[in-house]
């Protein structure tokens, strides 16, 4: 008896021991929390109108915190003025060619080479495809990793463009010419009020060339010059095949970077070719060559020519990529694939009568009166001061019904808001960093969280699977069987 009294005292006596743990460290927390604060109390009276949000940010940190805006982590925006430092293994050219997943690029060797221009066969850098900063024909790029042996490099970054044009993809783009043929195919004014309405959108001058002026008669060139006046436009006639016209167009295109565009078969390559032919001559008498640099290679060699189909009457799309080729009278000129459709993917249906120059017109003439709306859309309503009185008014009204259905179904599918390709985030000292804004099931590899799951959910269903009853060896489903049977 007076052990188990003893065992039970002992007992007792170790439960408040064990209980008063707790407070004790509840105490000396609180008398931690009461110093701190009585510190910082001290501190506050000492000097009372300086607070922590009051005080002066340091000028590294913000320094630093601005940064990201001049010099991006992920690739700088360069403007075409700057002069980045260039190691031995970069350099500055010009995309002149695209093809698949490569890019012909025209640059300046370095001093231990002779030749004054190269051309370099480069890919695009990944970081570059992840921020979705594409490269097109005609950009000033900054070309890396260069072997000069072997004439290949990689594309590091993209110069600021000053126009752009997304039919064809062509940058840095001072003229349009927009090209299609009298016969063969035969002209439609529907197409070429498309092409015409596409080459304005860009707002980069344009002039119309009508090629294979040959195969009509002098009557039906006087119809389509007036008619093509009442529209705006003053059209060139040319002829690849008795030279007409050609002179005139290399006086127009000289001095500037010039698109050709037209639909399959109306003789783009035809004409550029004819266009450049003139180079032999005038080396023969000045005795040196302006492309001599590049000679041999696929940017100086003539496009190649294709038939007119006999069963549809169109091109058989014989050009495949766009090319910048360079010009006798200076300059440069592009030759890209037909299409027989622009997209007009840069119209709205607010810009759309800023295409045609008959409404520009009559909306010049009617100043200082003017539409009774803003966002009047000339379709007679009231106060309108457009009349439907011109040529290409069914066009119009036909164009604009096909983009405002385009832009119904724009919003409804990706309505309004869209995220930016880079995102930044804070790193250490406040700088912000930049990283591509990577698209889901894409990029981003899936977590180990995931990995893990799947992998279990696959063994439990082997696992399922395994502890499936042998009917066989089992007797009570043998039983059940043969009862059934």
């Amino acid at each position: 008896m007076p052990i188990s009294s003893m065992s039970i005292l002992r007992h007792r006596t170790i439960i408040p021991t064990t209980a008063a743990l707790p407070t004790v460290s509840k105490l000396i927390h609180q008398i931690s929390t009461l110093r701190c604060a009585s510190v910082a109390v001290a501190k506050q009276h000492q000097n009372p109108k300086v607070s922590r949000k009051s005080q002066p940010p340091n000028k590294k940190l913000l320094r630093a915190k601005h940064t990201f805006k001049d010099y991006s982590s992920l690739a700088p925006v360069l403007s075409p003025q700057d002069k980045p430092p260039l190691s031995e293994s970069q350099t500055v050219g010009t995309v002149a060619a695209a093809q698949a997943n490569f890019m012909r690029v025209i640059v300046e060797p370095p001093r231990s080479i002779e030749e004054s221009k190269v051309e370099l066969l480069c890919v695009v850098k990944a970081v570059l495809k992840k921020i979705k900063r594409r490269v097109l024909v005609g950009d000033k790029v900054l070309v890396g990793s260069i072997d000069w042996v072997d004439r290949r490099g990689m594309i590091e970054n993209v110069y600021q463009r000053s126009s752009e044009i997304l039919d064809p993809p062509v940058a840095n783009v001072d003229h349009l010419l927009v090209l299609f043929s009298m016969e063969l195919p035969k002209l439609e004014p529907f197409a070429l009020t498309r092409f015409l309405i596409e080459a304005e959108s860009t707002g980069i001058p344009l002039t119309l060339g009508l090629n294979k002026s040959e195969l009509v008669d002098e009557e039906a060139k006087v119809a389509w010059k007036s008619r093509l006046h009442k529209w705006g436009y003053q059209p060139v006639f040319c002829s690849v095949e008795s030279k007409h016209g050609l002179d005139s167009l290399a006086f127009i295109l000289r001095d500037q970077t010039s698109v050709i565009v037209g639909p399959s078969g109306v003789g783009k390559s035809s004409l550029i070719n004819a266009l450049r032919s003139n180079h032999h001559a005038s080396d023969d008498a000045e005795g040196e060559n302006l492309f001599d640099p590049i000679l041999g290679s696929k940017w100086y060699g003539d496009q190649l020519v294709g038939q007119v189909s006999t069963r549809s009457g169109r091109g058989k799309h014989t050009t495949r990529n766009v090319s910048l080729l360079p010009l006798s009278t200076g300059g440069y000129l592009a030759d890209t694939p037909g299409f027989n459709q622009p997209s007009l993917l840069k119209v709205t249906k607010q810009s759309l009568a800023q295409t045609f120059p008959e409404i520009r017109k009559m909306l010049s003439d009617s100043e200082p009166a003017k539409c009774s709306f803003n966002d009047c859309l000339h379709l007679g309503e009231p106060g309108c001061v457009v009349s439907a009185e011109w040529e290409r008014y069914p066009y119009y009204f036909q164009l604009l019904d096909e983009i405002r259905i385009r832009e119904e179904f724009q919003l409804r599918t990706y309505g309004t808001k869209k995220e930016g390709d880079v995102r930044y985030k804070a790193g250490d000292k406040g700088v912000q960093q930049a990283e591509p804004r990577l698209e889901l099931k894409k990029h981003r590899r899936v977590s180990r969280k995931s990995t893990n799951q799947s992998l279990l959910n696959e063994l439990d269903e082997l696992d399922d699977d395994d502890n499936l009853p042998d009917e066989e060896n089992d007797a009570f489903l043998k039983a059940m069987r043969d009862e059934n049977q």
